[in-house]
């Protein structure tokens, strides 16, 4: 399946360096660059607002998810292509998955977690097998990754899935990385019934 939309989980704050937000808008130039929309939680403030301005500067679409509880005006970016108001976070997250191809955390907080790890489970489980990334910048996501590392050789991860997550530090090799990556085979099935 070939990417068109990606989704980004990220802060709808700035956080406490501006080397963060530049990131965002770099990973949403990539996106534009290589002609790829996004799929999002909708903010127009922090992270999620920079990568949403530089999607739509590029001229590509942008499909906002956001729930009901957090649709204020000065919340919800205002030049969405498509602007979705969900009831729970819950069906913020099936929403957004079923209309991206795949995945990309940049930093945040709780919810960027909760996030990425249900795509992280979904992939280990055979629910999707769309790709996933990391943008790991000034190295915000190193203790993450040292654990997932631990998780790895203590055999609570396994190891077919040491590749599942894409981590690049650089905004255009992340988008390369996505467009060019095979995720590895599920390590359970999921028994549907």
């Amino acid at each position: 399946m070939a990417v068109q939309r990606v989704c980004v989980f990220c802060g709808s704050k700035d956080g406490d360096r501006p080397l963060y937000r530049e990131a965002a808008t770099g990973f949403g130039r990539a996106l534009a660059s290589h002609g790829l929309d996004l799929v999002y939680g909708g903010a127009q403030h922090g992270l999620m607002g920079a990568v949403a301005d530089a999607v739509l500067a590029g001229g590509r679409q942008i499909v906002g998810v956001v729930p009901r509880g957090l649709a204020r005006q000065e919340f919800a970016h205002p030049e969405l292509s498509e602007h979705h108001v969900v009831d729970t976070m819950y069906e913020r997250k099936a929403m957004m998955a079923e209309r991206a191809d795949a995945f990309v955390a940049l930093p945040g907080g709780f919810g960027t977690m909760d996030e990425l790890f249900d795509m992280l489970t979904g992939a280990q489980l055979g629910l999707h097998h769309k790709p996933i990334g990391l943008l790991d910048v000034d190295g915000y996501y190193a203790p993450l990754l040292e654990w997932i590392s631990g998780g790895l050789q203590r055999g609570f991860i396994p190891g077919g899935l040491k590749d599942v997550l894409l981590v690049r530090a650089e905004p255009e090799a992340l988008v390369e990385a996505l467009l060019t990556h095979r995720p590895p085979a599920p390590s359970v099935q999921w028994i549907k019934r």
